[in-house]
C-alpha cells in the first residue's frame, strides 16, 4: 500500500511551467535550485483529513490555491479516483495508509507532466455526491472537498457504466527517444525502468523506493550503453513519471526495439521469510515457481495502482501472450537472460534460482526479445545496501552491458534463432 508520495523535485521542475530548465541555464544557478523554484511556484496540498462513518464520509484536502479537479469511480477494486493540476503534495509521511468511514485509504502522487492524482480505495461501493474546490477566504486556504455516501453495487455499476470514462495517463514522451539517423543500422535497445510516479513499487523499510533505485540503475545503463557506440538507446521513463505496462510495450514495439530490458527490484512481504540476490525472468503463462507467481501478479497490478483499469486495453494486448509463443522471440530472450545471468555471476550476487519465468505484462511483446532483470531484494537489509551503491551500480551495469555485446555478437555470428526455450 502506497502512503505518502512526495513527486520527484526534479521531475516537477521539467513538468511546470517551463521553468526548471530555464532557471537551471542561468548563469549561478544550479538544477537543485531550480528544482526548488519550480517546486515551490506549484499549487501544494498541505493536510488531509477523513470524517464520517460508513454511510457518508467526507474527504477534505487543504490546498494553497483554487484549482479544477475531476473525480470518479471505478470497479474491482472499489476506488474513486481526482485528478488535478500538478500539485506538490507536502503532507506527513504514511499519509493516507488509514482512512476511516467508506475511505480504507488513499495515495496520491504524479500521474503525468502537468497531472497529479489522488487514488481513493474504499470499502465497498459509493456514490460521489460532490466533489468540489473551495477558494481561501478568512484566513483559511483552499480546500478540496469530496462527498462520498454508501451505494448498492448494481447503481454503482451502473454509474461507472454511463457516467465516467477514466482519463488516460500521458504517453512516453519524444524526448525519451534517441531518433533513429538515416542508414544509422545500430540495434535499438530498450531500458524500462519499473514504476515510477504514483507507483513507487516497492519500499524498503528504511523508506528508500524501488522507483528510485531502479532508475538510478537504468540510467547508469543507458550512459554504458551510448558511451560504447555501438548502440541506439532508449527509456521508458527517465525522469518519475508513471508509465502504463501497455504503453511500454507498445513503446517497444513501435520504435523497433532490437531488445527490452525491464528493471526492477523485489521485496518479500514481512512475515514470508528472506531472500536474496538478482534474478533474470522471461516471459512465461505459467510462472516457473510460486514466487515467480506472486511477484507477477503484484507487478502486474501497477497499472491499477494508478486507478486505469486495464480491461479496457485493446485486445492485442489482451491475447498478446498467445502470440509469444513465436518460437525466435521466445528463444532469444531465453538466450539474453542466461547471458545475462552468465556476465552478472561475476559481479552481482544472485538468487539460488537466478533464471526464471512469469507472466509479466512487460514483457508480452511478440516480436521484441525482452526480459525483467530483478536487481535484487528491498526487503533483504545486504541487497538494499548493493542497489544503493554507487561502485556496486557501476559494476552491475557494466555486467549487463556485456551481456548486451555477447547476446548481439551470438546474433550476428549465428544467424538464426537459437533453438529451444
Amino acid at each position: 500500500m502506497i502512503g505518502g508520495l512526495l513527486v520527484c523535485a526534479l521531475a516537477m521542475a521539467m513538468a511546470g511551467a517551463g521553468l526548471g530548465a530555464a532557471r537551471a541555464a542561468e548563469p549561478g544557478v544550479s538544477a537543485a535550485q531550480a528544482a526548488a523554484t519550480a517546486a515551490a511556484n506549484l499549487p501544494a496540498a498541505t493536510a488531509v483529513r477523513v470524517g464520517g462513518d460508513d454511510k457518508k464520509t467526507r474527504f477534505i484536502m487543504d490546498l494553497t490555491d483554487k484549482i479544477e479537479v475531476t473525480a470518479f469511480a471505478l470497479a474491482n477494486p472499489d476506488r474513486i479516483v481526482v485528478d488535478l493540476p500538478q500539485v506538490a503534495f507536502r503532507l506527513p509521511d504514511k499519509v493516507g495508509e488509514h482512512g476511516r468511514g467508506l475511505v480504507k485509504a488513499f495515495r496520491f502522487g504524479l500521474i503525468m507532466q502537468g497531472g497529479s492524482r489522488i487514488v481513493i480505495d474504499t470499502k465497498g461501493p459509493v456514490a460521489i455526491d460532490k466533489a468540489f474546490v473551495l477558494a481561501a477566504e478568512a484566513g483559511q486556504p483552499a480546500r478540496l472537498v469530496l462527498d462520498l455516501s454508501a451505494t448498492d453495487r448494481a447503481s454503482f455499476l451502473r454509474n461507472i457504466a454511463i457516467g465516467t470514462r477514466p482519463v488516460r495517463s500521458a504517453g512516453i514522451r519524444n524526448s525519451e527517444v534517441t531518433p533513429k539517423a538515416n542508414g544509422d543500422t545500430r540495434p535499438l535497445i530498450v531500458i524500462d525502468p519499473g514504476h515510477g510516479g504514483i507507483d513507487t513499487g516497492a519500499r524498503a523499510a528504511s523508506g528508500e523506493l524501488e522507483k528510485d533505485v531502479v532508475l538510478k540503475f537504468s540510467l547508469t545503463l543507458r550512459g554504458l550503453l551510448e558511451r560504447s557506440g555501438k548502440y541506439r538507446v532508449a527509456m521508458t521513463r527517465s525522469d518519475d513519471t508513471f508509465i502504463p505496462l501497455s504503453e511500454r510495450v507498445r513503446f517497444g514495439r513501435s520504435q523497433g526495439a532490437a531488445l527490452f530490458v525491464s528493471i526492477h527490484a523485489d521485496a518479500i512481504p514481512k512475515g514470508e521469510g528472506q531472500a536474496e540476490g538478482a534474478t533474470v525472468y522471461t516471459l512465461s503463462e505459467n510462472a516457473s515457481d510460486a514466487e515467480a507467481a506472486r511477484l507477477a501478479e503484484s507487478e502486474n497490478k501497477a497499472d491499477v495502482i494508478a486507478g486505469v483499469d486495464l480491461t479496457a486495453e485493446p485486445d492485442d494486448v489482451a491475447n498478446i501472450l498467445v502470440d509469444l509463443a513465436q518460437r525466435e522471440t521466445k528463444s532469444y530472450s531465453t538466450l539474453f537472460a542466461r547471458t545475462a545471468v552468465g556476465e552478472l555471476k561475476g559481479t552481482a550476487r544472485l538468487h539460488k534460482h537466478p533464471l526464471k519465468s512469469a507472466g509479466f505484462k512487460v514483457l508480452t511483446a511478440p516480436d521484441v526479445p525482452s526480459v525483467l532483470v530483478e536487481l535484487g531484494y528491498m526487503s533483504t537489509k545486504d541487497d538494499l545496501k548493493l542497489m544503493t551503491s554507487a561502485d556496486w551500480r557501476a559494476k552491475t551495469a557494466r555486467a549487463l552491458s556485456e551481456a548486451v555485446d555477447r547476446f548481439f555478437a551470438s546474433r550476428v555470428a549465428g544467424g538464426a534463432a537459437p533453438k529451444g526455450n
